[in-house]
């Protein structure tokens, strides 16, 4: 697991930004792909940036409740 805790608020921001950028991408090419072994990968990278942006918004809103 990184450490959210050293980024600023606006760096927060901007990784959570691109994090659901990856999962619509990654959704878009699992809609598109077939094949096992295309698709365990693509779920694997899903789950991935899914447990990061949970992450990143648990910091996110530990902040703001502070």
């Amino acid at each position: 697991m990184n450490d959210y805790s050293i980024l600023s608020l606006p760096e927060l921001n901007d990784r959570i930004a691109i994090v659901r950028d990856n999962l619509r991408q990654l959704t878009e090419q699992a809609a598109g792909s077939s094949g096992a072994a295309n698709e365990e990968r693509t779920a694997e990278r899903i789950e991935q940036q899914q447990n990061e942006l949970d992450a990143l918004i648990k910091e996110r809103d530990s902040r703001a409740r502070k």
